[in-house]
């Protein structure tokens, strides 16, 4: 499996090709779907239709074969349309389990149908309501009988349940007290949802975003033993390894809400006219956004540090940690200059502001914690004593 490095034209022409993509979806279309708490399934289908979320899937398989940098820019440059790319971002990462520790008949039974689209694979069924951030402590089971797993158990905060086909599930095949270290006894599967649709019960999670959130309850749920990927009780190690992809694209998608509000911050102060002069030549408004503008630009750079590694297959976990955190925090620190630049305008709905504000809010939590994020790099960065 080759991976194809994009010149920095080639990335040009990515942006260029979404941007004119992102341009039939305005923010109407996002507002309107946020209000009503629906799915962007039309945007989400022409995504799909275009390759976009197939471009680190190998050619072999269906895919672009692209790296890191090319799928960074996409999600990048569908939030800085006003756009919400968490709608369909688990694809690009989720599918590193399969690609990485899967078999080839798995790779070709499944990766194929996930590139064209007749296979949709956004659900990553980790979190449980008991473990939190502690994934060795979930207590979701999955019992070997003959030929299949049956799992009983339940997960929480897992999002786009509904509109995924499969859902990358991690389970327990052996008992807690039955293991030499808390990492070990987890095991990763490809769960088809439609065929054991009847033993799954899915409740929504209404939430301050449109992120299509849920709760979900697992019932005496069969998966044949072909579907476990890789070896029984590695899959916390599988989960691992798709983190740091994970991080990279988040933090992508901060950047692009970081430049979202820059964009539509300097656009307002420059028409917003109080006082017989424009907003934006108070310094009181032109430095926050000035400064949020320089904390994305180093966050940027950080998370192609990332990509470069990633692409590279060199060692990343500080890197893929600190571009989220980064990201997240400029993101965020962005939003506060917009909503301070529009003023009351930045509440309301037409606006677009509150709504990206509170879309942005997510990354500081999800899909980990920063505060984890600094815990990481002290100890395993800065060579600190472990904190918990």
């Amino acid at each position: 499996m080759t991976t194809q490095t994009s010149s920095s034209e080639d990335l040009e022409l990515i942006r260029e090709s979404i941007r004119k993509l992102c341009s039939k979806y305005p923010e109407e279309y996002w507002s309107g779907l946020d209000k009503n708490h629906e799915y962007p399934e039309k945007f989400i289908k022409e995504l799909t239709s275009e390759g976009w979320l197939s471009v680190l899937i190998p050619e072999e398989y269906g895919g672009a074969g692209l790296g890191m940098a090319e799928a960074c820019v996409i999600l990048e440059e569908i939030n800085r349309s006003g756009g919400n790319a968490g709608a369909g971002h688990a694809q690009m990462y989720t599918m590193g389990a399969l690609l990485n520790h899967g078999s080839e008949e798995q790779k070709q039974r499944f990766l194929p149908k996930i590139a064209s689209g007749e296979l949709r694979l956004q659900a990553f069924g980790v979190t449980e309501p008991t473990a939190g951030s502690d994934t060795t402590n979930i207590d979701t089971v999955a019992v070997r009988k003959g030929d299949k797993y049956i799992v009983n158990g339940q997960k929480i905060w897992i999002s786009r349940t509904r509109y995924s086909d499969i859902m990358l599930l991690l389970a327990r095949t052996t008992p807690k007290d039955q293991v030499k270290k808390k990492t070990d006894g987890l095991s990763m599967f490809l769960l088809d949802m439609n065929d054991q649709k009847d033993n799954i019960t899915i409740v929504d999670i209404d939430t301050m975003i449109n992120h299509a959130t849920t709760e979900v309850f697992f019932e005496n749920v069969e998966i044949p033993v072909e579907n476990l990927i890789g070896e029984e009780g590695k899959g916390f190690h599988y989960v691992l390894s798709g983190m740091n992809a994970e991080r990279i694209l988040i933090a992508s998608e901060s950047i692009g809400d970081g430049y979202y509000f820059v964009d539509k911050s300097v656009q307002y102060a420059k028409e917003r006219v109080i006082f017989n002069r424009p907003i934006g030549q108070n310094q009181g408004i032109q430095f926050p956004i000035a400064k949020a503008y320089m904390d994305i630009e180093a966050a940027k750079l950080m998370r192609d540090k990332a990509a470069a590694a990633f692409d590279n297959k060199q060692k990343l976990g500080a890197e893929a940690n600190m571009a989220k955190y980064l990201a997240a925090e400029a993101a965020w620190k962005a939003g506060n200059a917009a909503m301070d630049t529009y003023g009351g305008y930045g509440f309301a709905t037409e606006y677009n502001i509150e709504r990206k504000f509170r879309e942005a809010r997510l990354f500081m939590i999800a899909p980990i914690s920063n505060n984890l994020v600094v815990s990481y790099v002290g100890q395993h960065v800065l060579g600190l004593p472990r904190s918990f």
